[in-house]
């Protein structure tokens, strides 16, 4: 498995709008390089790209959503580094058959599909693969 680059960091905050405000001046930027809802995920995200790698700050959707959860446990901050890859089910077999647990299955996103290995196993991270 190949490991392309660092794909995105996400920052899990309470509040997206107020989030974008303090952010936003530090990244040089005037508004996000891409917004969007993932209402399976339920989770609302202003990713900014700083050269190739996204910088998101993600807002939960719901009280029951794993961005909510994550700020009711740990407090606001980062919450998740993302790598890219060339195949996620591929990349997820290679790296079960090393012993790394993965958090359900391979899930959709727009054109590709994303994986999470359970932070038990990096210490403390949660890491997601993509194949975008």
């Amino acid at each position: 498995m190949k490991m392309n680059r660092i794909d995105h960091l996400c920052v899990a905050v309470r509040d997206l709008e107020e989030a974008k405000k303090t952010w936003e001046p530090l990244l040089g930027k005037d508004g996000p390089d891409d917004a969007y809802v993932d209402e399976n995920e339920k989770i609302r995200v202003a990713r900014y790209y700083i050269g190739e790698v996204g910088f998101e700050l993600m807002e939960s959707t719901s009280p029951d959503g794993d961005v909510a959860k994550f700020i009711e446990k740990r407090g606001e901050g980062v919450m998740l580094l993302s790598f890219n890859v060339d195949n996620t089910r591929e990349a997820m077999e290679e790296l079960e058959d090393k012993g790394y647990p993965f958090i359900g299955g391979a899930r959709p996103f727009r054109d590709c599909e994303f994986a999470f290995i359970h932070p038990k196993k990096l210490n403390g991270v949660l890491t997601e693969l993509i194949d975008d």
